[in-house]
């Protein structure tokens, strides 16, 4: 994205990163949860989020519903307008885990650039988590009934029924969660975490 502000410049903060790890006990970055509507995303994310938070982890989710409430209730569906909603969840990402906050991204987050674009936007750890579940089970939950109202054309652009959804090629974690149960996954989902986000030796 090409930046159109004028006379800005960047400021450095006065607290070292390796020092708000240290008071926070692990390091900061963003766990981003993609997969199909219906894949358990959202469920994973907030369970998650308090489980870590019961252990003393500062942690944070950024839910996909709750984002189009409000920064991004002026973006629709269609590609272009998927690609800023990402766009901008990326960069507060970013700014979560450079305060060393833990951001649990639960998003479709549909295409391999945007997901790209939302790690190159992160200078903390970054892990993109695959929530494998295949269509036919998430079209089976259906949680909030929407693949009944994509199938009707209700909702143009559905992702995975009138819209492509890009699985990732490298993801850091694949969880079958259209086989595991939503504790299996959540087990995997948290002991990941604990070892992804330790102190370093030289910060701890």
């Amino acid at each position: 994205m090409n930046t159109k502000s004028t006379n800005i410049t960047k400021v450095s903060h006065r607290v070292a990163k390796e020092t708000r790890w240290r008071a926070n006990g692990h390091q900061g970055g963003v766990i981003w949860l993609t997969g199909l509507s219906g894949s358990g995303k959202t469920t994973l994310a907030f369970e998650l989020e308090q489980r870590l938070f019961k252990q003393g982890f500062q942690v944070y989710v950024l839910d996909g519903d709750n984002i189009r409430h409000g920064l991004s209730s002026d973006l629709g569906f269609s590609h272009e307008e998927r690609t800023e909603n990402i766009r901008r969840i990326g960069e507060v990402a970013a700014l979560f885990a450079d305060a060393g906050y833990i951001v649990i991204s639960a998003f479709i987050s549909p295409y391999r650039r945007d997901r790209r674009l939302a790690r190159k936007a992160a200078s903390d750890p970054f892990h993109v988590v695959h929530l494998d579940a295949d269509l036919k089970i998430c079209e089976k939950r259906d949680p909030k009934g929407l693949y009944a109202k994509a199938r009707r054309g209700e909702i143009l652009d559905f992702t995975g029924i009138s819209a492509p959804y890009e699985k990732p090629e490298r993801a850091d974690l694949t969880i079958d969660t259209g086989v595991l149960s939503v504790e299996e996954s959540m087990d995997i989902l948290a002991d990941y975490v604990d070892r992804a986000f330790a102190l370093p030796e030289a910060a701890a």
